[in-house]
């Protein structure tokens, strides 16, 4: 009897001891999922975090990259500007040449330089990097023709822009390329209407012949202002107006 009844409570126990353990089992596991649970929350409440922040931030680091871009535009026309002054001066003294005759036809004449004297070399007036713009796929600035709509609108904003004032240089050549690249001159009393962003004439993509200035092919609106005009197509680069 005392063989017996000693293996039944073995097996009574045994019983207990195993339906405990599988109890205790599955609520370690209920507890590993829900901690798993929340860990799974706490990932996606951070990534949601993570995707606000990025949002916010995307259209400021898109802002600033155009910002360089149209820094490095302006560095590079106004080489071109410099260029163009340099081949003007330089045709005008060697072939006494005045107005159209003294002005590039293409980048290209401007990226093989001016001879220089006495010598059979060239002296560089523009590097290739300037020649590109930087605002476009494409690279090619536009070619800003004397006697134009937009070059007359440019100099409305200068002036607008310097109080009624227009920067004039001292360069003797300089002045006349200005009296002949821009014939009319705008009154004070016409620039009380004009604000700006009043200046809308955009340069032809398909300008060629002499030119007196480049101009970006980009037609979005800037990040910086230069003299007032915040759209790419309306900065034009020149010589005339310093």
């Amino acid at each position: 009897m005392t063989n017996h009844r000693t293996t039944a409570d073995h097996n009574i126990y045994g019983l207990g001891s195993t339906s405990s353990s599988a109890r205790s089992e599955s609520l370690s596991v209920a507890i590993r999922r829900s901690e798993g649970g929340y860990t799974l929350v706490a990932l996606l409440a951070m990534m949601s975090v993570l995707t606000l922040f990025a949002m916010a931030v995307a259209p400021s680091a898109r802002q600033q990259a155009m910002r360089e871009r149209e820094k490095e535009a302006i560095f590079r026309g106004e080489q071109v500007a410099e260029a163009i002054k340099r081949y003007y001066s330089y045709r005008s003294i060697a072939f006494r040449a005045t107005g159209d005759q003294a002005l590039p036809t293409s980048m290209d004449q401007l990226l093989q330089g001016i001879p220089l004297p006495g010598g059979a070399k060239n002296r560089q007036i523009l590097r290739i990097s300037a020649a590109r713009d930087p605002l476009t796929i494409e690279g090619e600035w536009r070619f800003v023709l004397p006697r134009t709509e937009a070059l007359l609108d440019f100099q409305q904003s200068i002036m607008f822009y310097n109080g009624n004032n227009l920067p004039t240089s001292r360069d003797p050549q300089m002045q006349q390329l200005q009296a002949f690249a821009v014939p009319q001159m705008v009154t004070t009393t016409n620039l009380g209407a004009i604000t700006s962003s009043s200046s809308t004439s955009s340069v032809a993509d398909d300008a060629t012949g002499p030119f007196v200035g480049v101009a970006s092919r980009s037609r979005q609106e800037s990040v910086l202002a230069f003299y007032g005009l915040e759209r790419h197509d309306q900065w034009i680069f020149t010589p005339l107006f310093r």
